[in-house]
């Protein structure tokens, strides 16, 4: 199974988040984040499952989409996923 690694930006992104939301609701915030990790486990199984990032010329970037959310993502090699960041897209 191929394992998960967090940068410390996507880590912060995911607390920038948490905070954010939980200003209305901490149940709200903690249940969005456990959703977020959710969306991101599907990597363990098929770590090249999302899409392209066309703004960065790297096609070793990809992103999975969560809501609003890009999940920025290297799949480094088979048995690794390096997690980037996680930010709202503009819509």
């Amino acid at each position: 199974m191929v394992r998960l690694l967090w940068t410390p930006q996507a880590v912060e992104d995911l607390h920038a988040i948490f905070d954010y939301i939980s200003h209305d609701s901490q149940s709200v915030a903690k249940l969005f984040i456990e959703k977020i990790y959710y969306r991101v486990d599907q990597l363990r199984r098929f770590p090249l499952s999302g899409r392209y990032v066309p703004e960065i010329e790297n096609p070793n970037i990809r992103k999975l989409i969560y809501k609003s959310y890009c999940i920025v993502y290297h799949p480094i090699n088979k048995n690794k996923v390096r997690l980037l960041t996680v930010f709202q897209q503009e819509l």
